[in-house]
């Protein structure tokens, strides 16, 4: 059975457009809650729990609103702890002991935008039968508990300092960053007052950009969709390093002194290849997005390497299903389940600078060994429910391609689990015939489309 709301992160969509619109968010947050009582089993007189977070989007006070009075009617109580990082939602989830989180954020996409994204009670996304058993109470009317049995709400005023603890307890403890100097860009976004505190508490000067956020600029020319300010700045300020969040922090990128940016895959090697150093690493997710390069790069070290489906949630899927413990996206999700339960921005750019620290290289030279393929990726917009896997324009395009390659590359079409995108990837050793084969399936599917 397919899923009518959720997509490869939560629900997403325009704000005031359906899904994201006040009274559905209140049914979702209803569904969600008698989901949690149906699946809980707790003491007479006691309510199931979940923590509401959200990023800076305008939208999010409306929304979180609107989820309170839903969970609140399913006899669910709600704690309230305002702008928090994605993965920060999931480690007090764990820590405080509730039934589930819930985030409210659009992660890397524009301020008009908004989303609702779930954690389990042990930090992870909901599994798809979860997320399942949602959407089929959604089709139900919604109810309310009697008076005596409706949730409450409260705030928690400590979660920032929390997490700030928890997020230093992940580097390691004879180390320090004394004598860096980091930019870090929170792109307007949740971490705007919990990533600067924690790198600069360790130790480093900090140089902060995208931190005053005001509802509207969230990932606007900054933060981890947008580098190029990162890098003017890193080269501006002498610095030693940029560190580019997105607008919820669990994404990467990171910048060095010289102003080249290194993208999740390379980031995730600089960390696996560290713990190989250590001990044999037993292998490492990707996902059908990550380059070949890395792959190779792996496998001279001895490292298995595995593909899931793109999204972060099926990269942990695969991770639990092997027993691994790192994986991650070339867009900058890192999963390193020996420090956290899911994806994490600022984790994943304290156990790079660990590594860095530990074997006092630059990232360049720890990445010198890892080469990586062109690759070029076109997002062609698409109408809902366009069957592109049909057509014989793109399909011919794609065996044209497939030829041109000769076995030294791959070409990957798949559609956007957030936006009506078609997103067109080809990948080889010969970087204009990588391109131009791109941009020639990527005017099939527009041909199609306008057709």
């Amino acid at each position: 059975m397919s899923r009518k709301y959720f997509g490869t992160d939560g629900v997403r969509g325009r704000v005031g457009q359906m899904p994201i619109t006040p009274d559905f968010v209140m049914r979702l947050g209803y569904a969600a809650g008698t989901t949690l009582v149906a699946r809980e089993t707790l003491p007479p007189g006691e309510h199931p729990a979940v923590l509401i977070g959200k990023d800076t989007r305008i939208s999010g006070y409306m929304l979180e609103a609107a989820l309170e009075a839903g969970f609140a009617a399913a006899g669910v109580d709600v704690m309230l702890c305002g702008p928090m990082p994605t993965p920060a939602i999931a480690y007090l989830t764990r820590a405080l002991r509730l039934q589930a989180g819930v985030v409210i954020s659009a992660s890397h996409n524009p301020y008009a935008d908004n989303g609702i994204k779930f954690f389990s009670s042990a930090g992870a996304k909901l599994p798809d039968a979860v997320e399942r058993e949602i959407e089929a109470r959604l089709e139900q009317p919604m109810g309310c508990m009697e008076s005596a049995s409706l949730g409450k709400a409260r705030r928690i005023d400590d979660a920032a300092g929390r997490y700030i603890e928890f997020c230093k307890s992940t580097f390691p403890t004879a180390m320090d960053l004394r004598g860096m100097k980091i930019v870090v860009d929170c792109a307007h976004g949740a971490a705007y007052h919990i990533a600067p505190n924690v790198f600069h508490e360790l130790g480093a000067e900090v140089v902060g950009v995208g931190v005053a956020p005001n509802g509207l600029n969230i990932n606007d020319g900054v933060g981890a969709t947008a580098p190029d300010e990162l890098r003017r700045v890193v080269r501006e300020q002498h610095a030693d390093l940029g560190i580019a969040l997105d607008g919820d922090a669990d994404r990467l990128l990171m910048v060095d002194a010289d102003g080249t940016l290194y993208d999740g895959d390379q980031l995730l090697y600089v960390i696996a290849r560290q713990r190989h150093a250590v001990s044999p690493v037993a292998g490492v997710v990707g996902t059908l997005m990550t380059n070949l390069g890395f792959e190779h790069a792996l496998a001279k070290l001895g490292i298995p390497f595995a593909r899931a489906k793109v999204g972060d949630r099926y990269v942990l899927e695969l991770l639990q299903e092997r027993g691994w413990l790192y994986g991650g996206e070339n867009s900058g999700h890192i999963l390193c389940l020996d420090r956290h339960s899911t994806g994490d921005g600022i984790v994943s750019a304290l156990q790079v600078l660990g590594a860095l620290r530990a074997q006092g290289q630059t990232l360049a030279q720890v990445c010198a060994d890892l080469t990586m393929y062109p690759q070029k990726l076109i997002n062609v917009r698409m109408t809902a429910g366009f069957d592109w896997q049909s057509d014989p324009g793109i399909a011919a395009a794609v065996a044209t391609a497939g030829q041109l390659l000769d076995g030294k590359g791959r070409v990957l079409l798949r559609p956007s689990g957030t936006e009506p995108l078609l997103r067109v990837m080809v990948e080889g050793q010969d970087g204009a015939l990588v391109t131009a084969q791109a941009e020639a399936i990527a005017a099939a599917v527009r041909a199609a489309v306008g057709g």
